[in-house]
């Protein structure tokens, strides 16, 4: 597509400093959060070597973009298989993401087959370079497919979908699976990668790397449409940590505002 990313560096960069006044550093024994503010002349607040430094190191860094706006994120039905078209905000706000990714260049972009995930990829501007993983498709809900939580809840009010998963879908375990194989994969890449996929998925993604039990875990990842997330190391390859979450400041929640 026309604005697409026509090649792939080895080494990536990272002078986005929208990114870096996210940046989160997440270990499973406690959270750090470092914060910084531009000028027009720059930097207003000093930001510690280590701050400023993590997404420019040497250590790979996976961003992670979930989708945009479809027609059920909108009702809350919970959309697995079911191939929904972006919205028109969900377009939008999908456009935006590419101003976010400005500055960033990847070694590999992969994005989940179905089409919400795949526009998406499309509209940041990586149409063209991104590979298709069927891996990064969103939980198969089965037979809850297009219900709301609090609908299926009147039914079975204990219900949770990370301890759970759902008759005729998907298990907990099986979503675990496909999760270490996309981890696998994109360990052997050299460099930073991108990846597009769907809300529930993305959370099991993010507690499997930091070696946190999804089945436990993961609804404590709340994440937004087209949002964008990184996860990557800190100091070498045996720490991994969650570097920035569920970043929306480019998300606008209707025509023409943030």
């Amino acid at each position: 597509m026309p604005g697409d990313r026509a090649s792939l560096p080895n080494r990536s960069t990272c002078s986005n400093k929208r990114l870096a006044a996210r940046l989160l550093s997440y270990r499973s024994s406690f959270i750090k959060i470092q914060i910084c503010s531009t000028s027009a002349s720059g930097w207003t607040q000093q930001v510690s070597a280590r701050a400023h430094t993590k997404m420019n190191n040497q250590l790979p860094v996976i961003y992670i973009a979930r989708h945009g706006e479809t027609g059920w994120t909108v009702s809350g039905q919970d959309t697995g298989l079911t191939d929904l078209p972006l919205t028109p905000q969900g377009e939008r706000n999908a456009r935006a993401l590419a101003e976010q990714l400005d500055g960033l260049t990847f070694s590999k972009v992969f994005t989940s087959p179905l089409q919400r995930a795949r526009r998406t990829c499309e509209l940041a501007g990586f149409g063209s370079v991104a590979e298709v993983d069927s891996d990064l498709v969103e939980w198969n809900y089965g037979e809850y497919e297009g219900r709301c939580t609090v609908e299926i809840r009147s039914e079975c009010p204990d219900w949770q979908l990370f301890r759970d998963g759902c008759p005729g879908g998907e298990s907990p375990a099986q979503v675990l699976s496909r999760a270490e194989r996309v981890l696998s994969r994109i360990k052997t890449v050299k460099g930073d990668v991108l990846i597009f996929s769907s809300g529930h998925f993305i959370r099991v993604l993010a507690a499997g790397w930091i070696g946190l039990e999804p089945s436990v875990h993961s609804m404590s990842f709340l994440l937004s449409t087209a949002s964008l997330s990184a996860v990557g190391y800190e100091h070498d390859l045996s720490r991994p940590v969650i570097r920035l979450w569920n970043d929306t400041h480019h998300v606008r929640t209707q025509e023409g505002s943030a």
